[in-house]
């Protein structure tokens, strides 16, 4: 084999490892039996979300976990492999593509890592149906309106029944 091949291969190494570093989730998936129709919707969708699909040889993922420091994803990275990296989200990839292979069986959900840690199954699962960043914010944000929503509708009370004594 050529320097240039090899430089190449290590390149494409290089890159994987950094993606997988860098993301804050990452999920593996057989695509086997998709249409090419299938793909492009499931491109799509996971594009819209901020999250990159990349199709990548096996051989590679394997050295690029080693490199990154990621062990236990061997038996994962197994047959036709696709890669979702998400940035930003922790729970895109994993809604999308858990959906995803609930409309289409011939997705498979493989596995996958969390925030540098390697998650199981269950736990992809788990984290799809978690409802997405902008959802938890509003879940947050009400839980802590709550106190002053309540603070207020008392202190209203207490004026309306002073109101109506002074009547």
């Amino acid at each position: 084999m050529s320097k240039e091949i090899i430089a190449k291969k290590a390149a494409i190494v290089d890159e994987v490892a950094e993606k997988l570093d860098s993301s804050v989730a990452n999920v593996v998936v057989d695509y086997r039996g998709l249409t090419v129709e299938e793909v492009t919707d499931l491109r799509k969708q996971l594009r819209e979300a901020g999250v990159e699909m990349r199709v990548i040889k096996n051989t590679y993922l394997k050295r690029a976990a080693a490199k990154a420091g990621i062990e236990g994803m061997d038996d994962v990275f197994v047959g036709p492999t696709a890669v979702a990296f998400s940035e930003e989200d922790v729970t895109a990839p994993a809604r999308i593509l858990v959906k995803f292979a609930e409309d289409h069986e011939a997705l498979e959900v493989k596995g996958g890592m969390i925030e540098g840690k390697v998650a199981s199954l269950d736990e992809i699962n788990a984290l799809s149906k978690l409802p997405d960043r902008d959802g938890l914010l509003s879940m947050l944000l009400s839980v802590l309106q709550a106190p002053v929503r309540n603070v207020a509708y008392a202190v209203k009370a207490v004026a309306e029944s002073k109101e109506e004594d002074a009547e």
